[in-house]
């Protein structure tokens, strides 16, 4: 009998041991990429060009995600308005200047578009020669979906 008791509260003991090990498991979480992006010029007025931004972003992670916010930079661009030369504002960005998927599943693909990556003045009214050297794409944030 006391041997009984013994086998049963040892095979207890591991059952309860094993349930806590597997409950306390990592959760899942997305990951989020860039996998394309394309800049174009676009004339905004007489006098002035807007760099815009196209492009996919892909979740690679074992989750759902939701709330995925993307922007761009201009990095080799200034920040003071000379005429003929690219810059970029030093304002927070406006809800032009990113995009936001609202859902993303796991291993799925989304597209993406924004305006205002860079901007350029000239009063000769010639189009750029050239875009900036280098820009990028960037995702912000994202919320991973709990099931």
């Amino acid at each position: 009998m006391i041997f009984f008791k013994r086998y049963v509260l040892i095979s207890l003991f591991c059952f309860m041991l094993t349930v806590l090990l597997f409950a306390c498991g990592k959760p899942k979480e997305g990951k989020v990429i860039i996998s394309q992006q394309e800049f174009s010029v676009r004339q905004d007025s007489d006098h002035s060009w807007v760099i815009d931004a196209k492009g996919k972003v892909k979740n690679v992670g074992d989750a759902d995600v939701k709330n995925v916010v993307v922007t761009g930079y201009c990095i080799s661009c200034g920040e003071v308005l000379v005429m003929g030369a690219w810059f970029i504002s030093n304002v927070p960005k406006t809800a032009d200047e990113k995009d936001t998927i609202a859902y993303l599943p796991a291993g799925a693909e989304a597209d993406f578009s924004f305006k205002g990556v860079a901007f350029m003045m000239d009063t000769s009214g010639k189009s750029p020669e050239k875009m900036p050297d280098k820009m990028q794409c960037k995702i912000l944030s994202f919320e991973t979906v709990q099931k």
